[in-house]
């Protein structure tokens, strides 16, 4: 099966490459880099799509950031990322693509829900306010493959996973998420024998991640039956935890013994976004059993980017 991967140098899309080497023999993917396929140009889409024939798109190219990175710049969120899946869908469409993975986000769920989300609960209430912007987004591409599947007998599907990190994680830059800019200010804190680290908000609010290894993982196994699934489907890791807890936990693993410190002056987002794979369990999807040794992999990453 051919395949374009969108995205392919970020976070997910690299898990995909590593992932499909590994355990994909029958998957070619095509992941053109920016320089050759800028994908807010409609025209040059046309003609990689029909120079380039594919049988599937994984579609995991965003604009994403953390917190302050949303607040920053909320309308550039929802703009950059509607005129991304517009240009990509369009032609992908034109080009008859009859399989295509829409990657949405948990941000998509109204804010403040019952727990755990299921996939009902889209546009069930008031959105975060702080992704409202990429949200929104989201919330158009998932739609829009529903709309397409259902007038052209495509299989076209959303499948909207829990918080990701991993190994190709941007540490500590102004768009990391929660992991990442924790494993950064731990693993900096650690060998520059700092005594604290800050922790934005009082650290109550919970999270769940998954590795993006095992999401690629699933993605790949589901790729050739995707006329069976949904149109969305949650794919999480089955388990929230604090923010405090994250952090404890990387301490652990990173060998830090500091102590954490609170401000209550930054944002901390959802007090909660737990989703719920009962649904993806029905395809096959199994949650991951040990965050530890994922999140060890996350920090040695982490710390061979400050060594190299």
């Amino acid at each position: 099966m051919r395949v374009l991967l969108t995205g392919g140098t970020g976070l997910l899309g690299r898990a995909i490459i590593r992932q499909a080497a590994r355990e994909a023999p029958g998957v070619e993917l095509l992941a053109p880099p920016r320089a050759d396929l800028d994908l807010l140009d409609r025209a040059a889409l046309r003609a990689w799509f029909n120079a380039n024939r594919v049988d599937a798109v994984i579609h995991s190219a965003a604009r994403v950031g953390g917190i302050q990175a949303n607040l920053d710049d909320p309308e550039g969120f929802l703009i950059d990322n509607l005129r991304l899946d517009d240009a990509l869908m369009s032609a992908a469409d034109a080009a008859g693509v009859g399989r295509l993975i829409y990657i949405g986000s948990s941000c998509m769920y109204p804010r403040d829900h019952r727990q755990p989300l299921v996939e009902e609960d889209l546009l069930a209430g008031p959105l975060e306010p702080s992704n409202e912007g990429y949200a929104l987004a989201k919330i158009v591409g998932a739609k829009r493959c529903a709309a397409i599947s259902a007038a052209k007998g495509r299989a076209w599907r959303t499948i909207i996973p829990c918080n990701l990190f991993g190994v190709d994680d941007h540490f500590g830059s102004h768009g990391a998420h929660l992991v990442a800019a924790a494993i950064a200010k731990i693993v900096e804190a650690r060998d520059n024998g700092a005594g604290s680290v800050t922790i934005w908000g009082d650290g109550h609010a919970r999270r769940e991640f998954l590795e993006a290894d095992h999401l690629a993982r699933f993605l790949l196994r589901i790729l050739p039956d995707l006329s069976t699934l949904p149109d969305c489907l949650n794919v999480g890791a089955g388990r929230d935890h604090a923010v405090n807890d994250y952090y404890r936990m990387i301490a652990d693993v990173a060998g830090y013994d500091g102590a954490f410190t609170h401000d209550l002056s930054r944002p901390a987002g959802m007090s909660a976004k737990l989703i719920s794979s009962d649904r993806a369990a029905m395809f096959g999807y199994r949650p991951p059993e040990d965050l530890t040794a994922a999140l060890s992999r996350a920090v040695a990453a982490c710390e061979r980017g400050r060594v190299n």
